[in-house]
C-alpha cells in the first residue's frame, strides 16, 4: 500500500509509547476504575480486568495501532484505504473525539478550578457541602475555565507532534507517574479515628482493593464484573476513539511494534491499579466502606475533598498534588482526544495543521459552552435507557461511550477478523522482522471472542440486554 510521503512521524518508541499511554491515562483511569474495583469484589475485578488487558484490550490495541501505520491514514480515512466502501467505519470513529473533546474540555475546566483552589491554599473550601453544585451552575466561570483548558491543548496540537504532542508528552507522564507513585504511598500510610471511636488504616482498605471478595458471587454477578471490566478498557486504552489509529499513523515502519504495545499495556495498567491505591485506602480511612460507593465527578470533585480536609494541613499539599497529577493526565488525554480529530481533519480535506485546528478548536468551544449552559440556563433532566439521570453532558457521554465505541470496535473485528484477515495486522506488526507471539490469540480474539463480548456490551449499554 502507497505511504503518504512527509507525513509527520513519532521521533522514536519512547516518544510513541509516553504519548500513546497519555492518552489511555485520563479520567477513566483516576475515578472510575477505583469505584468498579471497589464495587466488584476487590481483587476478583483485579484479576478480570488484567486477563482482558492482554487479551481483548491488546487485540483492539494491536489493531487499530496497525491499521493507522499500515495506512498512514488518520480513522477518518484508513478504514476506507484499507478496505473501499468501508470508509463508513472512519467516519464513526471520528465522531467519538469530536463528541467526547468539548465536554472532557468542560471537566477538564472543573480540575483547573480545584488545582487552583488547592494551589492558593483554599483547598478546604472545595469540602464544603454544595460547592461543586455551585460551581458548575455559575454562569461565566465554568466556561472560562473550559476555554482555558481547551486553549492549552490546541496550543500544543498547533505545534505539531514532534514539537506538540510528543515534546509534551515526554515531560508531562514521568512526572504524572511521580505523582501517582507518592501519592498512592502516602495513601497507605494514612490512619484516622472517627467520632465513635472506630480506627481505620490506608492498609487496610488496600486489603479490601486487593483480596477477592467471592461471598455471594453469582454467575450474573461474574458476567457484571466482566462487562464492567470490558468497558473500562476502552477508556482505559483509548480504543475504538480512533485515537491509536492516528498515532499508529505516526509510527515508523521500522518501530517494533510488539515491544512498543507492551509497553503501553504495562504503563496503562499499572497507572490503573496505582489510581486505585491512591484512592481506596484513602476513602475508606477518612468515610468507611460506604464512602466507597461513589464514582465520576462525585467521586473527584465531591468525596474526595472531604478526605483532603479531614487530613488536617497536610490535606491542602496532598489535595494540591492530586489535582496537579488530574490536570496532567486531563491535558494528556484531551490533546490525544483533539489530535484524533484534527488529523483526520488534514487527511480527508487536505488542510494544514493550523487550519484544521483552528476548526476542531471552535466546534469544541462551542460544544463545550453548551454542556456548561446544561447546568444552568440549558438544564433538564432526562433518563437514558441504563436507567441514569442525564443532562447534556451526561448524553454526550453516554452517545459516545455507550453506542459509537462498542459500534466502532465490533465493526473493526468484523473488518480485520473477516473482510480483511488477521493476517493484515499480523503482517504489519511483523514487517519490521520482529515476531508477534501472541498471533494465534490474536486471531481468536479478533474474529470471534472479542465480537461477541462487545456485542453482549453493546446490548447491555443500550438497556436491550437486562438478564446480565
Amino acid at each position: 500500500m502507497k505511504k503518504e510521503k512527509n507525513r509527520n512521524a513519532f521521533s522514536g518508541s519512547i516518544g510513541f509509547v509516553l504519548t500513546a499511554a497519555g492518552s489511555a491515562v485520563g479520567l477513566g483511569n483516576i475515578w472510575r476504575f477505583p469505584y468498579l474495583a471497589a464495587k466488584d469484589g476487590g481483587g476478583l475485578y483485579l484479576v478480570v480486568y488484567l486477563i482482558l488487558a492482554v487479551t481483548f484490550g491488546f487485540s483492539l490495541l494491536t489493531t487499530e495501532i496497525a491499521i493507522g501505520r499500515k495506512t498512514k491514514q488518520s480513522p477518518l480515512t484508513a478504514y476506507g484505504k484499507l478496505k473501499p466502501g468501508w470508509g463508513f467505519l472512519g467516519i464513526f470513529a471520528c465522531l467519538v473525539p469530536v463528541i467526547i473533546m468539548p465536554y472532557y474540555c468542560v471537566i477538564g475546566g472543573w480540575v483547573v478550578k480545584y488545582f487552583l483552589a488547592y494551589l492558593t491554599g483554599n483547598g478546604n473550601t472545595t469540602a464544603s457541602d454544595g460547592y461543586f453544585t455551585e460551581y458548575i451552575t455559575g454562569d461565566w466561570q465554568p466556561l472560562l475555565l473550559m476555554a482555558v483548558f481547551l486553549f492549552i491543548v490546541a496550543a500544543i496540537i498547533f505545534r505539531g507532534v514532534n514539537k506538540g504532542i510528543e515534546a509534551f508528552s515526554k515531560i508531562l507522564m514521568p512526572l504524572l507517574l511521580l505523582l501517582v507513585i507518592g501519592i498512592a504511598v502516602f495513601s497507605l500510610t494514612i490512619r484516622y479515628q472517627d467520632a465513635q471511636g472506630v480506627t481505620r488504616t490506608g492498609m487496610e482498605g488496600f486489603g479490601i482493593y486487593v483480596i477477592p471478595d467471592l461471598e455471594g458471587m453469582t454467575v450474573k454477578g461474574f458476567f457484571t464484573v466482566l462487562l464492567d471490566a470490558m468497558g473500562q478498557l476502552f477508556f482505559s486504552l483509548s480504543v475504538a476513539m480512533g485515537i491509536m489509529v492516528a498515532y499508529g499513523s505516526y509510527v515508523r515502519d521500522d518501530a517494533n511494534l510488539v515491544s512498543s504495545i507492551a509497553q503501553i499495556e504495562i504503563f496503562d495498567t499499572a497507572v490503573a491499579f496505582l489510581a486505585g491505591v491512591m484512592i481506596i485506602p484513602a476513602v475508606y480511612t477518612f468515610m468507611g466502606r460506604e464512602g466507597m460507593a461513589s464514582s465520576g465527578p462525585s467521586l473527584m470533585f465531591v468525596s474526595l475533598p472531604k478526605v483532603f480536609s479531614s487530613m488536617g494541613r497536610v490535606g491542602n499539599l496532598v489535595g494540591c498534588l492530586f489535582f496537579a497529577m488530574v490536570l496532567f493526565a486531563a491535558l494528556t488525554s484531551a490533546i490525544s482526544v483533539m489530535e484524533a480529530v484534527v488529523s483526520s481533519f488534514m487527511d480527508k480535506f487536505h488542510i494544514s495543521r493550523v487550519k484544521a485546528a483552528a476548526i476542531e478548536t471552535g466546534i469544541a468551544l462551542v460544544g463545550g459552552i453548551v454542556v456548561c449552559l446544561g447546568y444552568n440556563r440549558l438544564y433538564f433532566d432526562i433518563t437514558l435507557p441504563n436507567g441514569a439521570h442525564a443532562q447534556v453532558l451526561d448524553i454526550m457521554d453516554y452517545v459516545s461511550n455507550n453506542f459509537f465505541m462498542p459500534l466502532v470496535a465490533i465493526g473493526t473485528c468484523i473488518l480485520i477478523g473477516w473482510v480483511v484477515k488477521p493476517e493484515t495486522v499480523v503482517d504489519e506488526v511483523e514487517k519490521s522482522g520482529v515476531k508477534f507471539g501472541r498471533r494465534r490469540l490474536y486471531r481468536m480474539m479478533i474474529k470471534y471472542i472479542a465480537p461477541v463480548l462487545l456485542v453482549i456490551l453493546l446490548l447491555k449499554s443500550l438497556g436491550i440486554l437486562t438478564i446480565i
